[in-house]
């Protein structure tokens, strides 16, 4: 994954190195707003827990997302187009092709049942000393069930530059690249040990991210739009139980395909 992060980061220099425009991709002054979906894949990762009778460490932890089937009342019906995993974002052309963006990107995380990992750390909660055993532990539900479903919630800001391949007629064909950073607020459902199970939204951390993209624009007003975005999330202070006393740690890679929707105007 680390490999295809430098590739892309490759090929976003030479984009906007080699890129002469004989079209405009998008004017000055131009506005945005898009909406889509996103499945999302993560690399294995190490994940601390800590509290007050346990500090222990779950080494290379594997995980899936979270895609909801489609249908009408999950996807279009507007009291729960919030529940998949979803992107949305508005953004504004400070010079010709050049663009800021402030949005969302919604992902799930759920870390994969009954895998046993290695582990270090010790835990003397009653009940739960021989949980860890010759330094491996089995990640079952009657110890750990850990995921950031409402979601993995990735706040970001982000520089992009778009150059057109294309003009036919009323349509554009644009590609894009572009690089954020931004802040990490998920929402965390966690029940470790024999706490109760705990789901707040909560500040955990800070992530950055590079990608790449298409877009067909129609009458410089509607467009369709398809990303790959790579990026690194870092999460030192999750939330776990309701005590403040507890809390993880985590970092881990994402690649995220997302596919949008939305609209362009100009003021």
């Amino acid at each position: 994954m680390r490999n295809k992060f430098l590739v892309a980061l490759c090929f976003l220099n030479v984009f906007v190195i080699n890129a002469q425009n004989k079209e405009i991709a998008h004017k000055k002054g131009n506005v945005f707003f898009f909406w889509g979906w996103n499945r999302a894949f993560y690399s294995s990762s190490n994940i601390h827990f800590k509290g007050d009778d346990y500090d222990f460490t779950l080494h290379g932890v594997t995980s899936h997302d979270h895609p909801i089937p489609f249908s009408y009342e999950d996807y279009i019906n507007p009291g729960n187009i919030t529940i998949p995993q979803n992107n949305y974002k508005i953004g504004y052309f400070f010079k010709d092709n050049w663009a800021i963006s402030l949005g969302t990107d919604h992902m799930k995380y759920i870390i994969d049942q009954n895998q046993e990992v290695k582990t270090d750390g010790y835990i003397n909660h009653p009940g739960y000393e021989n949980v860890i055993h010759d330094g491996k532990a089995v990640t079952t539900e009657d110890f750990i069930t850990f995921e950031h479903t409402d979601g993995l919630n990735y706040i970001n800001a982000e520089l992009e530059y778009y150059h057109n391949f294309i003009k036919y007629g009323v349509l554009k064909l644009n590609g894009l690249v572009g690089a954020g950073a931004g802040i990490m607020y998920p929402k965390t459902n966690a029940k470790l040990l024999d706490f109760e199970r705990n789901d707040v939204f909560h500040f955990s951390g800070w992530g950055i991210d590079i990608k790449v993209g298409a877009e067909l624009l129609f009458w410089n007003l509607f467009f369709l739009r398809t990303e790959l975005k790579e990026g690194y999330i870092n999460m030192p202070n999750i939330a776990t139980t309701s005590s403040n006393n507890d809390s993880a740690s985590q970092e881990l890679l994402f690649l995220q395909w997302n596919y949008t929707f939305g609209f362009n105007w100009h003021f």
